[in-house]
């Protein structure tokens, strides 16, 4: 289960820290501030949810190393790097890694808050994504061989005679198949169950 989303600021220059805690906490968004990449990895869990913003420079690892720890890790978390030393050619080349944003320092503080919104309204959206594939496939996990057979064909669009038929069973046993199936799936027609085997990816 995920945690409820917040900012994690990871940054060595205490000032920064400091201010841009002010400044989100201002706006009501929850953060949580970390004075290395080290300290953040450590406390870093799967379950956190919300997003990243990182310090590109850092006394010890730095925020391109985290970045990368991160990606080993599967985070799905959003990256919003801070740079101070105009690193703009290696600020790009994070995002074609897969980093949300960056922003040079000083920042502008509106600009700054907006991107932090919508990386979370991403990662949110993302989890959601993630826990609907997970939900389907643990639906599906419980249907036994006959049902996931039946489930094809269904959402192939065939109607229970020719089910029958091509499996060489009869009407009355597609038919409990079928309805065992619905009952699995938490669908009530082969519509809905064609649905969610879309969004189940």
């Amino acid at each position: 289960m995920s945690l409820p989303q917040q900012a994690y600021l990871v940054d060595d220059d205490e000032a920064i820290r400091d201010a841009l805690t002010w400044l989100l906490k201002s706006r009501g968004m929850p953060c949580t501030a970390f004075d290395s990449a080290e300290s953040f990895l450590a406390a870093w869990h799967k379950e956190m949810s919300g997003c990243v913003v990182l310090d590109m420079r850092m006394s010890g690892m730095s925020g391109l190393d985290c970045f990368d720890h991160l990606r080993e890790r599967q985070s799905t978390l959003p990256v919003i790097f801070l740079t101070g030393h105009g690193d703009v050619p290696l600020a790009v080349a994070t995002l074609k890694k897969g980093a949300f944003d960056f922003f040079e320092k000083p920042l502008h503080d509106n600009e700054l808050v907006t991107r932090i919104e919508e990386a979370m309204a991403l990662d949110a959206r993302q989890r959601a994504a993630n826990a609907t594939v997970d939900s389907v496939k643990a639906r599906i996990s419980k249907l036994t061989t006959r049902e996931r057979q039946i489930m094809e064909l269904v959402v192939a669009g065939k109607f229970n005679k020719v089910i029958a038929d091509e499996l060489n069973i009869s009407m009355r046993t597609v038919e409990v198949h079928r309805a065992n199936l619905f009952d699995k799936m938490q669908v009530k027609t082969a519509v809905e169950l064609a649905n969610l085997l879309k969004s189940g990816g």
